[in-house]
């Protein structure tokens, strides 16, 4: 019995590209899932002895996405479970000639070492921005064929919409890299696959259209503008769950001014080696200054507020610290403050105080020269406490007459980049995802805690009370008046 699985024109593209590491989809509705179930499908019975890998992060989602309904490998295969020429387990497809579809799932960054050691002939990744760099990286570079032949592959391919905890690197390695559709090799230390972007949106899959023509409207009724901009437009501009949505850059990103000297100055940083460290600059406002924004626009700066002038972000790339020692960290940092105003006050994230059998990261800083104290890492509100994100919050939502209290100059740009796509963490929501790239967010909070500002509020009228007066009372005020009236006269 032949299988007959049609695809529409852009399933049909992906499909058929010479690329070897797709990214397809960027909006809901697709088609996504059902191309990868085909291209697993189809290249399984091609190539005696596949190996092929579909992940989702949760593994319940696998079994419902893929497994069960009417368009779950159940369903697809069933011609050929009949005819015992595949074997399905709960979470395996074991085909006749010895190819194999594993469903997989890797929650957490820890989990991605029970695939060590696999080899990865084509690797299906249902959304992408799901799971973290560190993840993705680890599982392409099990992507090989070692003894098998087959035209195209190893090969990988990824569906995924805007927003989730992967948004930003997903952003920067397939959607900024280059044009859609566009095909371009990868350098090694990319991977070396050749790396295309297909978008697809809902009117690309004219089969959903038609079966459920009211999924458009559902779409349209997320409830949040950016919501929709993102899963039925697949605008990659557009965060949604952003930690901070606040965040505007007509508001908080202005181009470069001269400082004033007499402004006090903060260094603030978060210690990272093998992940970035992030350190910064801040100026604290004693005047009332004009900026503006990259719109030409202007922005008032007021007193109090917090002027990011300068940042060093130690990476390689996203997510990938350079490895530096602490002495060189510390060397840098003493060049980069060669000719400034002395700083007012240095913060550093309290876990490079840590002492473990010889000198601190801090005090190995200290050695070069760039001296710090110990950061306030409070993160969220207790016991009434200020707490770091909610420094860093106020100072975003600003002064109550639309001024903000922290701008970042525009050459800023990993604050930039990374700050406003930062997560809610899932289980916590009063903290971010720290599975994101949070470094330049941590070093802000610290700067904001070095110098907490609160929002003054406006002292209520006090409220006029009536306060009854007995008739001895009465008369006791007229006496004084009178008597007054007489000294007078």
């Amino acid at each position: 019995m032949a299988l007959n699985f049609d695809l529409h024109e852009k399933q049909s593209l992906a499909y058929t590209t010479e690329a070897t590491e797709i990214l397809y989809g960027g909006a809901a509705g697709g088609g996504k899932s059902h191309l990868m179930r085909v291209r697993a499908i189809t290249f399984a019975l091609e190539c005696p002895r596949a190996q092929i890998y579909l992940f989702r992060r949760i593994r319940s989602d696998l079994i419902t996405n893929h497994m069960e309904g009417p368009q779950g490998f159940r369903a697809m295969l069933n011609p050929l479970v009949e005819q015992k020429k595949v074997v399905m387990t709960e979470d395996t497809v074991k085909f006749a000639n010895g190819s194999r579809i594993y469903l997989s799932h890797c929650k957490d960054e820890q989990d991605r070492y029970q695939y060590q050691g696999k080899e990865i002939h084509l690797l299906l990744i249902d959304e992408l921005t799901h799971f973290t760099e560190t993840i993705y990286r680890y599982l392409r570079q099990r992507v090989r064929m070692v003894g098998v032949r087959h035209q195209g592959f190893p090969r990988i391919i990824a569906s995924a919409n805007p927003g989730g905890v992967g948004h930003t690197w997903v952003k920067a390695m397939f959607i900024d890299s280059q044009k859609p559709y566009e095909i371009k090799r990868m350098p090694k230390e990319e991977g070396g696959f050749l790396r295309q972007f297909i978008p697809a949106r809902l009117e690309d899959n004219p089969s959903l259209t038609q079966d459920d023509p009211e999924y458009e409207d559902r779409l349209a009724g997320l409830g949040s503008e950016a919501l929709v901009k993102a899963y039925r437009w697949g605008d990659w501009n557009i965060v949604e769950g952003a930690f901070f949505p606040e965040f505007n850059t007509q508001r908080h990103v202005v181009e470069r001014f001269e400082i004033p000297d007499h402004w006090a100055r903060i260094r603030a940083a978060d210690w990272g080696s093998a992940s970035p460290f992030s350190v910064g600059w801040y100026a604290v406002a004693s005047d009332e200054t004009l900026a503006h924004n990259q719109f030409g626009e202007p922005v008032t700066i007021p007193r109090g507020c917090l002027v990011k002038y300068r940042e060093w972000y130690g990476a390689s790339k996203p997510n990938v610290g350079l490895k530096l020692t602490a002495e060189e960290v510390g060397e840098g940092i003493v060049a980069r403050e060669r000719g400034d105003p002395p700083m007012s006050r240095a913060v550093l994230d309290p876990s490079a105080f840590s002492v473990d059998g010889g000198p601190s990261i801090a005090e190995r800083m200290f050695s070069t020269g760039a001296k710090f104290g110990r950061a306030d890492n409070r993160r969220i509100a207790k016991r009434g406490a200020l707490s770091g994100w909610d420094q860093l919050r106020a100072r975003l939502k600003g002064d109550g007459d639309g001024n903000p209290m922290i701008v970042f100059f525009d050459d800023c740009k990993h604050t930039i980049r990374t700050l406003p796509a930062m997560q809610h963490d899932e289980l916590n929501p009063e903290d971010m995802d720290t599975d994101g790239e949070d470094h330049c967010a941590d070093e802000t909070r610290y700067a904001c805690m070095a110098r907490p500002w609160i929002k003054t509020q406006p002292k209520p009228d006090k409220p006029w009370e009536f306060k009854p007066v007995t008739f001895n009372e009465a008369a006791l005020r007229a006496e004084r008046n009178q008597a007054k009236t007489r000294e007078r006269i």
